[in-house]
């Protein structure tokens, strides 16, 4: 083989590897699951996306008459270089992380091509250095290279199902360690928290609370999986904790249960039971007897903390264990209510009253009827666990938003900022929306993709999203393309001012057209960010 020959090579070779890790990339965002993932592609249209047609046209002409060998090489070598290039700048929200199990699966799909790519030389190749300038040699060759591209979604796939004892076997073996962690501490306070949404807040409500008087640790991030849970006990757990804050997170029946089988929560928290995830779940039913899963492992002395301001949370008998229920806009059969909530610039003053007459008067930098919903069941716990008023009432008053969840800053040119990228449900963005309109010293804008994975509920709640836009902001920026037409749809049901509607096709240009349009005393809600496997 050649100089010439061995470039060529390398280049539509680096190029598949790239394939490779664009569908990985894609994967990880679908939590590796064959079916999502599967969905996936036919809803993103990346089976027959623009890159895998061009391979397929180039493909038909390495094996034309129109060039000689030599020439469709280049060809070849020079689409795959510019299509490399357009894959290497693209920039992205959640880039791919080479976990262990990533480098596995890309080790298994080279693997895969490799073998494909020799079978394929060694039953139709005639070998020889000069194999590179005759079809059934270097053209074979580097069709076999295009449509390894082409379909690789498909080893994609085939990795992961081939790699799936692999997998099984390494978390039964971390599961067991993180078990085996647990029961060493039998001191340990366990706390779960689930919700359709609400659940990240919380979890960082009570762990700043309870931090007051306890050793805490809490699943970081969005660790909210059974995976999640074990790498936080086996990589952060330490043997001083006192109190462990579990997060868990479901997208089907029996994703709850899971999480408390292994950790064995005393007490629990359910935030919210709404319509997130029915693509997955199906109804709402669903959705209760996964989130209440957690209420349902609880042990005869544990105890309970439940939303009552959710019908599916509010109609959800208990009576394996004690619990409190609570509320701020449905005080009807609660514990433990929110009453006289005030909002100022610096934040909101409120108060936790009991039904046994208890008043707590409260003051957080937090905004918005959600993050003071979540407060009020981190209180509660709180008191549960015996801390004192004045160290409820110190904690409470320190806490800092959280990251991407109703966040409020201002930027020197007076603009302020309204950070709910993480939020992705229909009371969520509801609220978000009230918050917004409150602002009353400049224009009120709104940039959102609207929500997702809504099942066959996601175009009239995204709709009826539109419409509750369109009665309370002032300029409304629609990013993309997923939701775009029932947003769009519901605020035109208003009376909504249509110069200050803007259809944008990206995050990007969103910037673009804020940069012209800003001015000192405005407010911009950023209302979820849609990952990038959604268009």
């Amino acid at each position: 083989m050649n100089a010439f020959s061995i470039i060529i090579y390398v280049v539509c070779g680096l190029y598949m590897l790239l394939n490779f890790k664009h569908d990985i990339h894609m994967l990880q965002q679908n939590s590796y699951r064959i079916d999502r993932y599967w969905k996936w592609l036919n809803r993103s249209g990346d089976i027959s996306s623009a890159s895998r047609l061009v391979n397929v046209g180039v493909l038909f002409l390495l094996f034309s008459t129109l060039l000689t060998p030599a020439l469709n090489a280049i060809m070849v070598a020079a689409v795959c270089c510019g299509q490399a290039v357009v894959m290497l700048r693209s920039k992205f929200k959640k880039p791919l992380v080479f976990t262990p199990r990533v480098k596995r699966i890309y080790g298994v799909c080279a693997a895969i091509a490799l073998a494909v790519a020799l079978a394929v030389i060694l039953t139709v190749g005639q070998g020889g250095s000069d194999a590179f300038l005759y079809y059934s040699g270097g053209q074979v060759s580097l069709g076999t290279i295009l449509v390894l591209c082409i379909f690789s979604w498909a080893i994609a796939i085939a990795a992961v199902w081939i790699l799936k004892p692999v997998e099984a076997s390494i978390n039964a073996k971390y599961r067991n360690e993180a078990v085996a962690i647990l029961q060493s501490m039998p001191d340990l306070k366990i706390i779960g928290i689930t919700g359709s949404y609400g659940k990240t807040s919380t979890k960082h409500y009570l762990q700043r609370i309870l931090s007051e008087r306890f050793d805490v640790l809490m699943t970081p991030g969005s660790y909210n999986t059974p995976m999640g849970v074990i790498r936080t006990v086996r990589e952060m757990m330490k043997p001083y904790n006192e109190v462990f804050i579990c997060e868990m997170g479901a997208k089907q029946l029996g994703d709850i249960k899971e999480i408390c089988d292994m950790v064995h929560p005393q007490m629990g928290i359910v935030t919210a039971v709404g319509p997130m995830h029915l693509e997955s779940f199906k109804s709402l039913e669903n959705v209760q007897k996964t989130k209440f899963e957690l209420i349902d492992a609880l042990p005869a002395d544990g105890f309970g903390v439940i939303n009552n301001d959710f019908e599916w949370c509010a109609n959800r008998p208990v009576g394996n264990v004690e619990v409190a229920r609570y509320g701020v806009s449905n005080p009807e059969g609660c514990d433990f209510i929110a009453t006289d909530i005030r909002y100022s610039p610096d934040g909101t003053s409120f108060t936790v009253e009991g039904k046994d007459g208890s008043r707590l008067d409260l003051h957080t930098r937090l905004v918005g009827e959600c993050n003071i919903s979540n407060l009020v069941a981190a209180v509660i716990i709180a008191l549960r666990l015996g801390l004192t008023p004045d160290e409820i009432r110190r904690a409470v008053d320190s806490i800092d938003q959280v990251e991407h969840r109703l966040n409020v800053k201002r930027t020197p040119g007076g603009v302020t900022i309204i950070d709910d990228a993480f939020n992705s449900n229909p009371a969520g963005s509801r609220m978000a929306v009230d918050v917004l309109s409150q602002f009353k010293s400049g224009k009120r804008i709104i940039v959102t993709p609207g929500m997702i994975e809504l099942g066959d509920e996601q175009e009239n709640l995204n709709r009826e999203l539109g419409r509750y836009i369109g009665e309370s902001v002032d300029v409304a920026v629609i990013v993309g393309a997923y939701n775009r037409n029932a947003l769009v749809d519901g605020i035109r049901s208003t009376d909504f001012d249509e110069k200050n509607l803007h259809i944008v096709d990206s995050f990007a240009d969103s910037q673009t057209l804020l940069a012209k349009i800003l001015a000192a005393g405005d407010t911009v809600l950023y209302e979820n960010d849609l990952p990038d496997s959604f268009k």
